[in-house]
This record gives structure tokens, C-alpha cells and sequence, in this order.
């Protein structure tokens, strides 16, 4: 996105089913769970460039041996800072011991992460920032071999507050606001629970649906426990994504299909999705289970994965991602008045480039109609010229903006900083018609659009189109998310800063106090959950009138070419994206009761000038 927002986490989960002088021998190297582990990170690393860590757990160690370990990192190159350390240790071995990896059962005793289950993490700090503390898995670790216990996920939890006061744990300053402390304590307190009941292992199951049950959010989540089990879980609805690949080798699960499919060379189709409310569980002898924890609630799968978060490699999100761009075809034909003789067409930033593929197709299926159409209007009246001009006819695209190195500044003051902002592109000269050209540039969204303003509208002016029409391939985005996105400031949104001003401008400011006041009521009764009070803000308003305005807050002072903002509607979103539904963003419609408290507290916050997230 031309905005960068913090976004997602990444999950790899991988259990070795052998012992690890199977994999010596079939594959070489006693490391093979390791080097799959890292690529199956790597493959992943979109997902969370802010800290990463791997926990290990060995199987079958003697009484007072460890069996459980973690490295975490929040280094800039996190994944190679962990796997550098794992690494050096190895290395440290060898230097003494230079024939140790030819005898896997040795190399297992003197190599902490040398582990039968191994689970990795990469994290996008949406609270924390890059504290490494904060950092994937976290490990509550016991005496009790039952009662140790590694989780990581991909997810937030909204009521992590409610979960602390319900265990009577005073989490502390840093853990306060953390969603996996809050996650990790309550499925430790029934692993306790059933630990004192049972003596024949634990009943994973029970524990999952019991811990599981008191969680609002969208998750991906995996832990490891000391006994050797070990468990993949996914919410009720399906919001955060979740896949797993089992062969007599290994059991696998991770947050993308593709990196699964490239790590182990394997088809789409035996790459599984883990249904929504469901869990797989894998026991301590390498059996393992579907099993339903929480009965599964309308799929409201994260539309946003599709439009951007997870690597377009997988045919299925590439398909997507064409479709949203070819839906949009119509609306930009009708801006442009058809003019495709003087319109040219780019993509902002590299991530839109696909979206920019299926745009570009629902124009060439536009053009090829004129056409047949114009070709066949001429009857005989036509010589080689002239029919040579028709067919050579082509869609005007060229390479406008390129993304500079990534800029820094010493500066702080904020003129020479939005100065300075104007540079993290750059334009491609002469490819424009001054005056006469019209330029069509797509995004994957628009959140807060300040890059657009401070940086690639007066970029792109300086081209000096006669107008720049802006498409972003997602809907508006006027609501918070609480499902694993930092988006969670209403006035940092510039739908919302677009309502606020029509609001303003039409005398209407008294909604704004109305809603207010509403929110305040049901903080009141303690039903803030109970509806979703900001789309009374947007209610008065139909999203071109919105689009409209939004385009004017786009318009930094001093250009010459008229701004326009296409956006994709609802209704296309979904038909491009038919099984990720989840478009709370957009609508404002959440899938579970917490979304609706956020939002409202969201707002809440920008009434009363608070500078704070919502949850």
C-alpha cells in the first residue's frame, strides 16, 4: 500500500512424525525440520518484519534434562538474527566435536532447538512496538512437563482485560496490553485444571474448548506443551487464514497455502484449510486430529488477505486480485468518458500490480469490442492503413512512479519532513502529454492517504496530466479493525475525515454529538457491544459523495490537475472474493460483539481528542 500500515503475523508450525536418523538418511541432514522451518518463515516474511522468534520441543528427554526452548529477535532482519543464533550454537558444536551431525541422537542432546515440534513466529507490533519481549512465542514454563507450555498466533483478542480480571492475574506494565499473555494464561489455567484431574495424559480437546470459548477476536494460534502435544487452532469465523499439510513425514501448518506449497514442493490440493472453530491436534506419539473446539459461526474470512496482506503466488489470491482490478474496469471507462486514446494507466505501489493486470484485461475486453464493432461498420470501405491503425490499438500503461530507496530524515520539523516525504517515489518523465493526458494510477487501498497527498499526487502532477484519477482496488475504509490490523483511530482514516466534513459543511455537526452521546449511554449500561454507533456518520452521505470529498482532502495546494478517487464497491469486492467475506472495514458490519465496542470506543476517543487505539 502506498499508506504503510501494521498488519498480520505469520504462523509456521512443523512436527516431525520420525525419528531424526530418518531424515539423515532421506534427506542428509539431521537439520531437515529446521531448514524447513526457516523456509516455511521466509516464505512468510511479509507478514511481520517487526520480530520473530521459534520455540522447540523435544520429545522422550530424560527426567531434569530441558526439553523446552526459545529464541526471539527484534532485530531488522529478524528471521536471520534467530536462525543466525540457532546457527551459531550448532556451529559451536561442530568446532569441537567436527563429526557430531552423522549421529543425529548426539547432535539431539547438544542442540537445543534440535526439537521434534518446532513452531515460528513472525510479529507486526500492533502495541509494543518492537519490544522483543513482546515478541512470538511466549512460554510459560513449570516444573511439571505437563504443565509447560509455548504459544504464538496470528490474531488480536479484544477482551484481553476481561481474561486477566478473570484469573486474577495482574499481568504488569509490559504484558498489560498484550493479547497472547492474555491467551497463553488461560489455556495454561485449564492445562492446569486438567492436569490435576487426569493422570493418563491430557484431554487437549477439552482444554481447547474450554480456554477457547472465552476468547472475542479473530485468531490463528499454535502451541506447544511439555508433554509432547500440541494443538492449531482457528476462530469460529474463520477471520485470520489457516493451513496444514500432513505426509508420513511431517505435519505442517502455517498462515499462507502457497508458503506450505513452496516449502514442500506440493500441490494445491493437498494443502488443507483448517475450518473455522476447528482445531488440529497432535498428540505426543505423532497421531493426530480435526477436531471441532467451538461451533463454527457465519465464515467472515479477512477480505483484506486478499487484497493485500498474503503473497499473491497463490493462484487462488492471484485470481482474486485480477478480478478486482477487472471489476473496476466500468467505473474508470465511465470517468475517462472512454477516452483511452488519451488516458494512460499505471499501479502504485508494486503490491497493486496485479489488481493493475485485471484492470488492464476489462479494458482491452472494451477496446477489442470497439473494435470488431468499428471494423465491421466499414463494411469494404477500408484499405490496409487504416485497418493496420484499428488492430494496432492498445491500452496506454506505462511504469509512472517508481519507489525510491526508502527515505529517512534527520529533520523534525514538520515542513522540511513533508518535503522530504515527496521524494519516497519517483516519476518516470516524459511519459505524459501535458494538458491533454488524463492519469490512471491504482492502489491496493486508501487508509489514511497521506502518502497520496504529501508525496505521489504532487509526484504525479509534476507530469503535468490534465487530471489524475486515483482507483483503489479495496472499498473505502471508514471502521477500525480489532482482528489483527493497527488500524484502530478514527481520525486517522480520511473516509472518516471525508463524513466529518460534509458533516460540517452541511450543518450537520449535531450527529456527530448524537452519536456521542449514544456511545456514552451504552458505556453507561455496559452494551458499548451492543450495536455500532459510527454509521450514523456516514448514513446522511452515498460513497460517491464521500469519494468526492475524499479527493478534495487528497488535492494538496498548488496543483494543476483535477483529483478523482475511485474506490471498489462492496458489492464487487465479494463477487472478486467470494469466500472472504469479512468486510467489517468497509461496512462496519463485525463478526463478533467486540468489534462493535472498539469501533465505538474508536470514536469516543477522536470526540474527546484522545490520540489512543480503541482497544
Amino acid at each position: 500500500m502506498s499508506d504503510a500500515i501494521k498488519h498480520e503475523c505469520g504462523l509456521a508450525f512443523i512436527r516431525l512424525r520420525k525419528p531424526f536418523s530418518y531424515y539423515q538418511q532421506k534427506y542428509g541432514t539431521v537439520f531437515y525440520g529446521l531448514n524447513k522451518l526457516y523456509l516455511l518463515m521466509e516464505k512468510q516474511h511479509n507478514r511481520g518484519q517487526d520480530g520473530a522468534g521459534v520455540a522447540a520441543v523435544k520429545l522422550d528427554t530424560e527426567p531434569g534434562v530441558p526439553f523446552m526452548h526459545r529464541v526471539r529477535s527484534s532485530a531488522p532482519q529478524a528471521i536471520g538474527d534467530v536462525f543466525s543464533k540457532i546457527r551459531d550454537e550448532i556451529q559451536e558444536i561442530e568446532k569441537y566435536q567436527p563429526e557430531i551431525t552423522k549421529y543425529p541422537g548426539l547432535m539431539k542432546g547438544h542442540t537445543k532447538f534440535l526439537g521434534e515440534l518446532l513452531l515460528g513466529h513472525l510479529r507486526y507490533a500492533t502495541q509494543g512496538k518492537n519490544n522483543v519481549e513482546l515478541c512470538h512465542p511466549f512460554v510459560r514454563y513449570n516444573t511439571i512437563p505437563a504443565r509447560n507450555l509455548a504459544m504464538a498466533g496470528n490474531f488480536n483478542l479484544v477482551n484481553a482485560d476481561e481474561l486477566f480480571k478473570s484469573l486474577d492475574i495482574n499481568p504488569g506494565e509490559v504484558y498489560k496490553n498484550s493479547d497472547l499473555a492474555a491467551m497463553l494464561e488461560t489455556v495454561h489455567h485449564y492445562i492446569c485444571k486438567e492436569d490435576e484431574v487426569r493422570r493418563n495424559g491430557l484431554n487437549i480437546k477439552n482444554i481447547l474448548q474450554q480456554a477457547f470459548s472465552t476468547f472475542d477476536g479473530g485468531y490463528h494460534a499454535a502451541g506447544l506443551i511439555g508433554t509432547g502435544d500440541a494443538f492449531v487452532i482457528r476462530d469460529p469465523n474463520g477471520i485470520r487464514p489457516s493451513y496444514y499439510y500432513i505426509n508420513e513425514d511431517v505435519i505442517v501448518a502455517a498462515s499462507e497455502r502457497a508458503a506450505i506449497r513452496t516449502t514442500f514442493n506440493v500441490g494445491e490440493n493437498e494443502v488443507l484449510e483448517l475450518m473455522p472453530g476447528n482445531a488440529l491436534i497432535v498428540k505426543a506419539n505423532g497421531e493426530y486430529a480435526i477436531e471441532q473446539i467451538l461451533e463454527p459461526k457465519e465464515r467472515k474470512a479477512c477480505s483484506f488477505e486478499r487484497i493485500y496482506f498474503s503473497r499473491g503466488n497463490d493462484e487462488k489470491i492471484y485470481k482474486e486480485r485480477t478480478a478486482l482490478g477487472r471489476n473496476l474496469s466500468g467505473t474508470v471507462l465511465k470517468a475517462i468518458d472512454n477516452d483511452l486514446r488519451n488516458t494512460i494507466f499505471s499501479f502504485i505501489p508494486n503490491t497493486a500490480e496485479v489488481a493493475f493486470y485485471g484492470l488492464l484485461k476489462g479494458l482491452e475486453d472494451y477496446l477489442n469490442k470497439i473494435k470488431v464493432e468499428r471494423i465491421l461498420s466499414w463494411g469494404e470501405n477500408f484499405d490496409e492503413e487504416k485497418l493496420t491503425e484499428m488492430v494496432n490499438r492498445r491500452i496506454r500503461i506505462d511504469k509512472i512512479a517508481i519507489k525510491d530507496v526508502k527515505m529517512r530524515t534527520f529533520i523534525t520539523e514538520d515542513s522540511s519532513r513533508n518535503e522530504m516525504v515527496q521524494h519516497v517515489y519517483d516519476i518516470t518523465y516524459g511519459t505524459v502529454r501535458p494538458g491533454i493526458d488524463s492519469l490512471v494510477v491504482i492502489d491496493d487501498s486508501i487508509v489514511r492517504g497521506t502518502t497520496l497527498k504529501e508525496s505521489i499526487v504532487k509526484m504525479l502532477d509534476r507530469l503535468g496530466p490534465k487530471r489524475i484519477i486515483i482507483v483503489s482496488s479495496a472499498p473505502q475504509i471508514r471502521y477500525p479493525d480489532c482482528y489483527g490490523i493497527d488500524m484502530s483511530k478514527m481520525g486517522d482514516f480520511v473516509a472518516f475525515q471525508a463524513a466529518i466534513a460534509l458533516l460540517k459543511e452541511q450543518g450537520k455537526e449535531h450527529i456527530l454529538q448524537e452519536a456521542y452521546g449514544l456511545c456514552k449511554e451504552l458505556e453507561r449500561t455496559n452494551t458499548l457491544h451492543a450495536q455500532n454507533v459510527v454509521k450514523n456518520v456516514y448514513k446522511p452521505f452515498t460513497p460517491e459523495e464521500i469519494s468526492a470529498k475524499i479527493a478534495q482532502i487528497l488535492t494538496p495546494q498548488g496543483i494543476n490537475a483535477n483529483i478523482e478517487v475511485i474506490y471498489q464497491s462492496i458489492e464487487s469486492l465479494h463477487e472478486a472474493c467470494p469466500n472472504n467475506l469479512g468486510d467489517w472495514y468497509f461496512t462496519g458490519n463485525y463478526p463478533t460483539p467486540g468489534g462493535n465496542r472498539v469501533v465505538n470506543k474508536a470514536f469516543m476517543n477522536y470526540m474527546e481528542g484522545k490520540n489512543e487505539r480503541g482497544y
